[in-house]
């Protein structure tokens, strides 16, 4: 569900003012989900003091992609070479003799303070997990085999209780965003732009309703992973015939049609008496 939307005018970058949205969205989520523990996640375009104070404030885990800073090179080189984790990863295979995982992507974690060009009241401890990744040999083709290996690495900032590996795991898990701003753009926001500012803002207004009737739909239907399309295409255009008889309006669905078990938990769950709220 989208719980915080808005246009923004000029050029803005990604992270402008991504902090007052995400006070507003963990407001919400603590009403809907009393008791729940959020986790906010972003990339390094929203790693700021501002964005992880307004996680803290709320009682939230962050994890921030962090960006290269020369703090988070220095601690990185400061990793004791046997503290890297190998983990799982595409293309890693179990080593036929000792069982464990052989991957070119290991995981280590240190201690970190971020935004230390802040005031000292301001500066934020926190845990540093750090994936890195061979880099290919770029002289191979040549024939030439790499001295030592060399990494790529993959940094972040969070103040979860996870392990390093189910972290890094969570953080690199796609994000739910995406697949709404994709499903947006491929439904009512391809009627976007249309020249007023006043005008966009209503229609988004519009589309984030309709993507979250969608949403409620899918899941009083039984089918909480549905696209909004599939639910469009399957659940709510139903093919169905009206007749009339007694003064009464009856709807003939088809026999053997597949959707008929989610398109009835969808009709009682919108014509029935409120269910009880759990958690």
């Amino acid at each position: 569900m989208i719980g915080e939307f808005s246009l923004r005018r000029g050029n803005a970058r990604s992270g402008s003012g991504a902090h007052w949205f995400a006070a507003r969205a963990l407001a919400t989520v603590a009403r809907v989900a009393p008791g729940r523990r959020a986790l906010v996640r972003g990339d390094s375009a929203f790693c700021s003091h501002d964005h992880v104070q307004a996680a803290v404030r709320a009682g939230a885990w962050y994890s921030f992609t962090i960006p290269k800073w020369p703090t988070v090179t220095t601690a990185i080189d400061a990793i004791a070479w046997d503290a890297w984790t190998p983990i799982e990863y595409p293309h890693a295979v179990a080593d036929p003799d000792t069982g464990e995982l052989i991957s070119d992507a290991e995981v280590a974690e240190t201690t970190f303070t971020a935004f230390v060009s802040r005031r000292k009241s301001e500066h934020i401890s926190c845990r540093l997990v750090v994936r890195r990744v061979k880099r290919l040999n770029t002289g191979g083709k040549t024939g030439q085999e790499p001295l030592f290996d060399t990494y790529r690495y993959h940094a972040f900032i969070t103040n979860s209780t996870l392990s390093a590996v189910e972290a890094d795991a969570t953080h690199r898990r796609h994000a739910i965003v995406e697949q709404v701003i994709a499903e947006l753009k491929n439904g009512p926001l391809a009627h976007l732009p249309s020249g007023r500012f006043h005008a966009n803002a209503a229609w988004l207004g519009f589309a984030i309703m309709a993507f979250n009737v969608s949403r409620a739909a899918a899941i009083a239907a039984g089918t909480p992973a549905a696209r909004m399309a599939t639910v469009l295409a399957t659940t709510i255009a139903v093919p169905a015939r009206l007749a009339s008889r007694a003064r009464r309006t009856i709807m003939h669905l088809p026999t053997n049609w597949p959707w008929r078990h989610a398109w009835a938990r969808l009709w009682a769950a919108a014509t029935g008496p409120p269910s009880l709220a759990t958690i």
